[in-house]
C-alpha cells in the first residue's frame, strides 16, 4: 500500500495550480473530465509517479464546497492511497462497517471513496492500478509532464486532530497497518511508500489534511516551507 495521490479543494482553481506549480516546480499534467460528476474542475500534477491535484467546485451544493465552508477555505481535502488488492480493501471495510460514498473505474484503475464520518481527518479513496506503475485517473500522458527540478516525490501526508492518536487506530484498523505513537501525542502510519502523520491542530479549522511533505531534488532546500491553498508544504 502506497500513498499516490492528495487531493487540495480550492474556491478559485487556478491561482492556487498557478502557484504550486510555481514554487513547486510542477505543470499540470491532466484536467480530468471525470470530476465533472461531483460538481468540480480540476487540475493534476505529477511528482515524480505520485501525484498532487486541486479541485474546485462549479456548481452550488457540492461536497467539496460544504467542505469549504465547514473548514472557513481552502485546504486538504482526499487521500488517495494504492492498494494491491481492491476487492480484499472492500471487504475489510464493509466488515468495519464503513460506508463506501463512491466506486469507479476506467480501463487500468478502479477506486472507492470512503465516507469521511466513518474515517475522520480527510476523504480516503482506496484505488487499485493494473499495471500497478500506471495510474489512469492522471491522464495518458503524465509521464511527459514530471519535473523533478525542485521534488521527486510526495513523502508524507499530515492530518490534524484533536486527538491524532485515536484518528490514527481509526486509519490503522481500515487500512490493516499498525501505527506508531510519536511524539507530544501524534501518531504515524508508514506505508510500503510514504507516511500519514496525525498532529495535534496547527489551527482552528478542525480536523483536516494540513501538511504535505515532498522530497526535494535539492537537499539545500529540504527545511523550505510555502503555504498554498491552505496547506502547509515542506521540502525535506
Amino acid at each position: 500500500m502506497r500513498l499516490r495521490q492528495l487531493a487540495l479543494v480550492a474556491s478559485d482553481l487556478e491561482p492556487v495550480v498557478k502557484e504550486m506549480c510555481d514554487r513547486l516546480g510542477l505543470e499540470v499534467c491532466y484536467h480530468d473530465p471525470g470530476v465533472g460528476h461531483f460538481g468540480l474542475h480540476n487540475a493534476l500534477m505529477a511528482v515524480g509517479d505520485q501525484f498532487l491535484e486541486v479541485v474546485a467546485p462549479i456548481k452550488e451544493g457540492t461536497t467539496a464546497g460544504r467542505y469549504l465552508e465547514r473548514r472557513r477555505g481552502d485546504g486538504g481535502y482526499m487521500v488517495i492511497l494504492q492498494v494491491p488488492d481492491l476487492n480484499s480493501a472492500r471487504q475489510r471495510v464493509e466488515r468495519l462497517g464503513v460506508r463506501i460514498v463512491w466506486e469507479g473505474s476506467v480501463p487500468g484503475i478502479a477506486g472507492m471513496h470512503l465516507h469521511p464520518k466513518d474515517v475522520g481527518g480527510a476523504i480516503l479513496s482506496l484505488d487499485c492500478a493494473e499495471p500497478p506503475d500506471g495510474w489512469p485517473w492522471a491522464g495518458p500522458e503524465w509521464r511527459q509532464h514530471v519535473r523533478s527540478d525542485v521534488v521527486s516525490g510526495i513523502a508524507a501526508a499530515e492530518i490534524q486532530s484533536d486527538d491524532p492518536r485515536a484518528l490514527a487506530r481509526r486509519w490503522s484498523e481500515i487500512l490493516d497497518i499498525e501505527g506508531v505513537d510519536g511524539p507530544e501525542g501524534s501518531a504515524v502510519i508508514a506505508l510500503d511508500s510514504g507516511l500519514l502523520r496525525f498532529v495535534h491542530p496547527r489551527d482552528d479549522r478542525g480536523e483536516g489534511l494540513v501538511g504535505i511533505q515532498l522530497s526535494a531534488s535539492d537537499r539545500s532546500r529540504a527545511g523550505e516551507d510555502h503555504e498554498i491553498g491552505g496547506v502547509t508544504f515542506r521540502l525535506v
